[in-house]
């Protein structure tokens, strides 16, 4: 008898265990929607750690900006959010694939600093091939060779003023 029990009340834990934590919103944001808008607030948040006066500077309020380009008020978002946050499985691949974005920014944009570094040190090259070749014509040409007459020798050169 206590065997059987003790089988009831392990099956009626996770068959309750099972349930929905928290009900489905009415206007639940739709997944892919949601990845979107954890990416847009992730680099707003970066943008805010790295220069905390860009955003104030060009007057961008981060919560009214994500608002408005999706088309969703704040308790949308919360609602949304804590729905997907219960399912711990589904939330953690939504931040997995959240993760995997950001790293390919990061890795797109890193190359496009490499490149422009390589570039900018090209240039950089350049100038100052350009400038040592000013250099040496200038100096060339402060000098002069004086005319072979019969007091100068041959071969002599006369520094001008």
């Amino acid at each position: 008898m206590k065997k059987i029990l003790s089988v009831i009340v392990v099956f009626l834990l996770l068959v309750s265990c099972k349930e929905d934590v928290v009900a489905k919103p009415d206007r639940l944001i739709a997944k892919d929607k949601m990845i979107d808008i954890m990416y847009d607030i992730a680099v707003l948040e970066g943008i805010k750690y790295q220069n905390p006066t860009s955003l104030d500077s060009n007057q961008i309020n981060s919560a009214s900006y994500i608002y408005k380009k999706y088309n969703i008020d704040s308790l949308q978002l919360a609602q949304s959010n804590v729905y997907y946050a219960t399912d711990y499985v589904e939330y953690k691949n939504m931040y997995d694939t959240l993760v995997k974005r950001i790293d390919r920014k990061k890795a797109d944009l890193d190359s496009i600093i490499q490149k422009d570094k390589k570039l900018k040190s090209k240039r950089e090259a350049i100038k100052a091939k350009k400038a040592k070749a000013t250099l040496k014509k200038d100096s060339l040409a402060k000098i002069k060779v004086a005319p072979i007459n019969e007091n100068i020798t041959k071969g002599v050169i006369l520094k001008t003023k």
